[in-house]
């Protein structure tokens, strides 16, 4: 972690006992410890609901849970989290730190593809948070925005991707080739207003006109 990086974290509010064992855990017994949002993250997400106040929250890719929790922190009352996870072998690993929270009754945790599975539901939603497949963010991107209120937001994780999206290096991989599809496809549709921030992996914030 570099020195800014600390520097951040020390002058941001605590992530609270909960979400660091949770983040710990994660590091420790998932394969990809790191696609947790995290501490600065978190008290962002939970910060942007707050300030948005949704009643209705998407999230595509649940992975362990710490974005959801973040989430639902700043949740008001009566508002509901639908969060998806195509990689059924996180299950077990998730739902329990999910039901063993104090938002269990703000999340309904649900293994499936977010593309096919959400607009099932019948909800419109004000806000979504998209960390799913990366090769497909243009077309879950497309599924969400269909489901979300004018006026609402999406916010799109990892839209710099550790800097892949402007090294050759990466330019045949196919997940970078994923991001950058998706952040040309954002930046040329007017239907929304963004922006991208440098925050951690990248975030993208996008209301839909």
């Amino acid at each position: 972690m570099t020195d800014i990086s600390s520097y951040i974290r020390a002058h941001s509010s605590p992530e609270g006992d909960y979400l660091y064992r949770l983040y710990r855990a994660t590091n420790i017994h998932t394969i990809h410890g790191r696609m947790a949002s995290g501490h600065v993250q978190g008290r962002l997400l939970k910060m942007l609901v707050e300030m948005i106040r949704p009643k209705n929250v998407l999230e595509v890719g649940t992975f362990s849970g710490y974005s959801a929790l973040c989430m639902a922190e700043g949740l008001p009352d009566g508002g509901k989290i639908y969060t998806f996870e195509i990689n059924d072998e996180m299950e077990d690993f998730t739902r329990p730190w999910l039901e063993g929270s104090a938002y269990a009754d703000k999340i309904d945790f649900r293994i499936g593809d977010a593309n096919t599975e959400a607009p099932r539901l019948g909800i419109t939603f004000d806000l979504a948070f998209v960390d799913g497949d990366k090769r497909t963010y243009v077309e879950t991107y497309e599924t969400v925005l269909s489901l979300l209120r004018p006026g609402g937001y999406i916010l799109a994780d990892n839209t710099l991707w550790d800097g892949h999206i402007i090294d050759p290096a990466y330019d045949h991989d196919q997940q970078t080739q994923g991001i950058r599809r998706f952040n040309d496809h954002v930046a040329q549709d007017e239907r929304v207003e963004k922006v991208m921030l440098p925050l951690r992996d990248g975030l993208t914030i996008i209301r839909k006109k």
